[in-house]
């Protein structure tokens, strides 16, 4: 397949979503957004606001989470513009007011910023986002006070299981919920992309004792067996580390073709240096971790090493999706992004604005958004078209739980006249066809 690169200016942005029902839901939700403001009777935003609903969004903006949250920014400011003239619900017009925090990429923290703005600020909704170490604690502080909370970006096993929920039980969680990629859908991608390049099917996995870690380990592994794969895993390691000798050696010597594993962005980056130095990356095909990869500050800190490094997305310019708060999608958002900001695009821009997408649907559909009842009840049911693609809580795998794509992605060289160094091209699309493949899987060479 020809290589179109992700840095070209394509017209992703301009196609409606495709989801069924998804243009009748982008026209019937109300009250958010430039896009949304030229679809409603004028008349819809006569007078001032009649009250305030105050959504506390908590994110890692610094801390050794930090690239998670370094696109919130813009998005929040994004959202506040699209809803400067307010929400339209239930005959009521409502202000609204984000409450944006740093959990420092501390749970403790995130816990007690979460507890802060449900007993201090009074807020209406919590929305979170980025990694179990900040969305667990968020969540576990909105449970016990009763606080409707939507969240993404977390592996759902980790959110669900994690959080004490078992298998064939009912759900411990009455307000909280949780929409974001899970097992299923990583192994969708693995499948998919590693089938793309001639291996020998065996699978080296780095997977730290932390709960995505534990979460993979346990529900991945026996799928990826299934198909044909066999996994060496040489153990559960603290996040951390600075000594892979005994993996890498463990690595070599089973004659692994194909790395995966959820290591955290500084510990991979130790992982593969010490790889190259002791021989590993030269019998490798595909290196394709989750967790690391996301960002493209994490793959330029590895220098040549960087280059055909795979990963994956839960969003990029080719998801044709458009935000129905914002307006726009697409190649349109990431264009947005680094003109305001002067930095190449990341996932989390759509991701985050998702979480918006899904959280002013809930506020909408419950009618009545300061009964948090009601509100808890609207995100039960939740089916929305969002920037990520369709967030559909009725047909989740277990309640209070709907799944997002995983994409499978490489790190290339940008092309000449390019302002960045490297270029992420969508390299598979299993796990949702509407998302454009933008290039071929090239084997990861040193």
């Amino acid at each position: 397949m020809k290589q179109d690169d992700s840095d070209d200016h394509g017209h992703d942005a301009a196609q409606s979503p495709q989801a069924p029902g998804s243009r009748r839901e982008f026209m019937r939700r109300a009250g958010a957004g430039a896009g949304l403001a030229a679809l409603l009777p004028a008349r819809a935003w006569a007078g001032p606001a009649q009250a305030t609903l105050r959504v506390g969004f908590i994110s890692p903006r610094s801390g050794p989470l930090a690239e998670f949250g370094r696109s919130d920014p813009f998005v929040v400011d994004l959202v506040r513009r699209s809803t400067a003239k307010g929400l339209q619900i239930g005959g009521t017009r409502y202000a609204l007011q984000i409450l944006d925090r740093d959990s420092q990429s501390d749970p403790t923290r995130a816990t007690q910023l979460a507890r802060q703005l449900i007993n201090e600020h009074h807020i209406d909704m919590m929305l979170t986002t980025s990694t179990p170490e900040v969305v667990n604690p968020v969540a576990d502080a909105c449970e016990a006070a009763g606080m409707p909370c939507l969240s993404t970006v977390d592996p759902w096993e980790s959110w669900y299981y994690g959080r004490g929920a078992k298998p064939g039980e009912p759900s411990p969680f009455k307000w909280t919920y949780h929409f974001s990629f899970g097992v299923e859908q990583f192994a969708h991608m693995y499948l998919s992309a590693w089938k793309l390049l001639p291996t020998n099917r065996k699978v080296g996995v780095l997977y730290p004792n932390d709960a995505d870690g534990n979460a993979m380990r346990t529900h991945i592994i026996p799928t990826l067996q299934k198909d044909g794969f066999h996994i060496v895993d040489p153990g559960a390691y603290q996040d951390g580390t600075t000594d892979y000798s005994a993996q890498i050696a463990r690595f070599k010597s089973a004659g692994v073709q194909i790395l995966t594993g959820v290591p955290l962005p500084n510990d991979f980056i130790t992982f593969l240096r010490q790889a190259a130095q002791q021989g590993l990356t030269r019998q490798l095909r595909i290196i394709m971790p989750a967790k690391f990869g996301g960002f493209p500050s994490d793959v330029e800190a590895l220098g040549d090493l960087g280059y055909r490094v795979a990963s994956n997305v839960d969003w990029s310019p080719a998801f044709p999706y458009v935000s129905p708060v914002a307006g726009i999608g697409g190649r349109e958002l990431a264009d947005a992004y680094e003109k305001a900001t002067g930095r190449q695009w990341t996932q989390q821009v759509g991701a985050t604005l998702a979480l918006f997408d899904a959280g002013v649907a809930a506020l909408h559909d419950s009618g009545a958004p300061k009964l948090k009842a009601r509100l808890a009840a609207a995100m039960k049911v939740l089916d929305v078209v969002t920037t990520v693609g369709r967030v559909n809580f009725p047909a989740g795998p277990v309640p209070n739980v709907a799944t997002t794509p995983v994409i499978g992605t490489q790190w290339v060289k940008a092309r000449a006249g390019s302002p960045y160094k490297l270029s992420f091209v969508t390299v598979e699309h299993a796990d949702d066809p509407r998302v454009r493949i933008q290039a071929r899987l090239l084997p990861y060479h040193v």
